[in-house]
């Protein structure tokens, strides 16, 4: 059974590309939003940001438990994990670690549409900026496919490099969107 986790940005594609990719691989789609509201993960709530405070520890052992009970279950080919935290999961669970990414410009429409106030906006940029989630994939030792959602999602693109990248074969003969690093 395989585990892919898709982290980035807040508003750079994440739940799309998850979805995305959950249903053409036929994979079980994991909402860590959802997780944490339903386990109690989160230890408080940041006035400031005006977002749950999530304890990562605690995330990571009931993504653990769902993992290994899936693999006993031998009818579920993999799952995909949604989340801008799914890179903690540590890598000896994952077998890639998809960063999703978006321009700048792009982002900041993003965001602001969503109706984020001006300090979340700013906050959200800088992540993208310093490339946060990918910075720390690759600290955490994950084996990474960068996406790039700028000018939208091509899934028969992603597809094609994606099954190459994680030995599932390939039969789409199109150019890829995303990149992979190490």
């Amino acid at each position: 059974m395989k585990v892919i986790v898709v982290t980035g940005s807040v508003c750079s594609g994440k739940t799309t590309v998850a979805k995305m990719l959950a249903e053409k691989l036929g994979y079980i789609y994991i909402d860590v939003s959802r997780l944490i509201s339903k386990y109690k993960l989160s230890s408080g709530y940041d006035r400031k940001r005006k977002c749950k405070v999530v304890d990562v520890g605690k995330l990571n052992g009931v993504l653990v438990n769902m993992i290994n009970q899936y693999k006993e279950n031998r009818e579920v080919r993999g799952v995909i994990v949604d989340s801008h935290l799914s890179h903690y999961l540590p890598r000896r669970y994952v077998h890639l670690c998809i960063v999703v990414k978006c321009g700048l410009k792009e982002l900041n429409k993003r965001l602001k549409r969503r109706g984020y106030w001006e300090g979340k906006v700013r906050e959200n940029l800088q992540c993208e900026i310093f490339d946060v989630c990918l910075n720390e994939s690759k600290e955490l030792g994950h084996r990474i496919f960068v996406i790039d959602t700028t000018k939208g999602i091509n899934i028969r693109s992603i597809m094609k490099e994606f099954k190459k990248i994680i030995g599932l074969g390939d039969n789409y003969g199109t150019k890829s969107s995303g990149r992979r690093t190490k």
